[in-house]
């Protein structure tokens, strides 16, 4: 087993390493080795050093997922400073809530011309020093800022390839957002931990996705939200198979038949995980096994051995306990407090415990829907009503109810060139399920609202309005 003090606890001390590594990194219109990479990093921590960023400096960074963006969010880390990465879609009336919110010392908006190589810094930074305030989706309008250390990032980085069997011969292609956690902990650090190629691609495109998979020799992606789904009601094409991917990383599962659907037209292997801005060591779906429509067992670090715990809470919830869960949330001490308690993070997320050691997603605690007299899980009913062909995305909320408790109200998009029946999709969802479950209210929509973090922000949901079909 390694043992603790021979691994990089840091995100400069992952890059150092990497930067021994022979090859190219990082793939686009230009290709960067590890070793030119980390040089860039060096140059550009000195650029912003001398702009006046020090350790421990918050630092608001306009995330776009590109090299350029990554080269500056890297060299805020050598420094030290404490990244806040924000989306570039943001309107100035989010950005400002969010500057009155971390009061940060700096704002980069667009980082400057690419910077002279220099040495890069590693010695600036300690393991659990902050490198990272992650915005997550608020039910109240206001983020609450997930604090994230360089540990979580380098163990999450050397977890990531062994979960999922990565090697120097892969390439990882991301089009998710370096302002959440997934792209930067996942892709990055995985990356440089096992000397894989990263592409950035800047935003995710159904129509051009594999067509960017081939142009660049992608092994692996990672997926979350609607993405598969939108990938598999694009036209089918016999050539959909011919492309280099092999792996995808996604959550939550899809059901059995589906996934096996999506493998087979794309001619790759999905595998499930489960894990959130607060911890990137949540559950993954051990290797070689394929516990469909679960989340998998607790993820464990490859040369430390079991890290990460997990149980199961009286009322069902998930509870997590690992050196990667979060310190907290900024300047938020009360909702720190609900959320870590002696050291187990709740994670908001009920869950059924299996036999074999998976568990098995059912709702996320506030969304449970209470009616005559049953809880009821959303996602169920969001599953059956998006398996209708003529539907692309479906989310299903609880509204008031004229008598108590709640009812159910699903809205739905449709698929491009479909026309929906809405009282024909509510006898395909009574078909298939309980008639409890069965939504009352319905409504059409062009688009669902989305969180930063393209979650489906079911607080902007209206709750009045749409067709009562009992």
């Amino acid at each position: 087993m390694t043992t603790p003090g021979s691994l990089p606890v840091t995100i400069p001390q992952l890059l150092a390493a990497a930067a021994n590594r022979d090859g190219p990194w990082l793939h686009g219109d230009a290709v960067i080795t590890f070793a030119e990479a980390a040089a860039l990093v060096g140059g550009e921590a000195q650029t912003l050093a001398a702009q006046g960023v020090r350790h421990g400096d918050i630092v608001m960074l306009v995330a776009r997922t590109t090299p350029r963006d990554l080269i500056c969010w890297l060299a805020l880390t050598a420094l030290g400073a404490i990244t806040l990465p924000v989306n570039p879609r943001s309107t100035d009336r989010e950005l400002d809530a969010l500057i009155e919110q971390a009061e940060p010392a700096h704002i980069i908006r667009t980082p400057g011309p690419w910077p002279r190589p220099a040495d890069l810094p590693t010695g600036l930074v300690k393991p659990d020093d902050l490198a990272a305030l992650i915005p997550t989706s608020g039910t109240t309008g206001r983020s609450k800022l997930v604090m994230q250390t360089h540990r979580a990032y380098a163990l999450a980085g050397q977890g990531f390839p062994h979960w999922l069997g990565l090697t120097g011969d892969d390439r990882l292609m991301t089009t998710l957002p370096l302002f959440h956690i997934n792209a930067p902990a996942y892709s990055v650090m995985g990356s440089l931990s096992c000397g894989a190629g990263l592409i950035l691609v800047p935003r995710f495109s159904a129509r051009t996705f594999l067509d960017d998979a081939r142009r660049h020799g992608a092994t692996e992606f990672n997926a979350i939200g609607a993405m598969l789904e939108i990938l598999m009601r694009q036209p089918e094409r016999p050539d959909d198979a011919d492309n280099p991917l092999r792996l995808c990383y996604t959550g939550p599962a899809p059901a059995r038949e589906r996934q096996l659907e999506i493998e087979r037209r794309f001619g790759l292997r999905i595998v499930v995980g489960y894990a959130l801005s607060e911890t990137p060591y949540g559950l993954i779906w051990p290797r070689g096994a394929r516990p469909y429509e679960t989340l998998g067992t607790p993820r464990q670090h490859p040369g430390l051995g079991t890290i990460n715990h997990a149980r199961v809470a009286e009322d069902g919830e998930l509870l997590l306990r690992n050196p990667a869960v979060t310190p907290g949330y900024w300047g938020m001490p009360d909702e720190t407090a609900k959320t870590i308690k002696e050291g187990w993070l709740h994670t908001g997320d009920l869950v059924t415990a299996n036999p074999d050691g998976t568990y098995t997603f059912v709702a996320r605690k506030k969304e449970v829907i209470r009616r005559r007299g049953e809880n009821l899980s959303p996602l169920e009913v969001e599953e059956t009503v998006a398996a209708h062909p003529d539907v692309l995305e479906c989310a299903v909320i609880g509204v008031p109810s004229e008598l108590t408790e709640e009812e159910v109200k699903a809205f739905v998009i449709a698929v491009p060139g479909r026309d929906l029946d809405l009282a024909v999709l509510r006898e395909w969802t009574a078909a298939r399920l309980a008639a409890y479950k069965v939504p009352r209210f319905w409504q059409q929509l062009d688009a669902l609202p989305r969180t930063p973090t393209a979650r489906v922000a079911k607080h902007l949901l209206p709750a009045a309005g749409g067709r009562d079909l009992g």
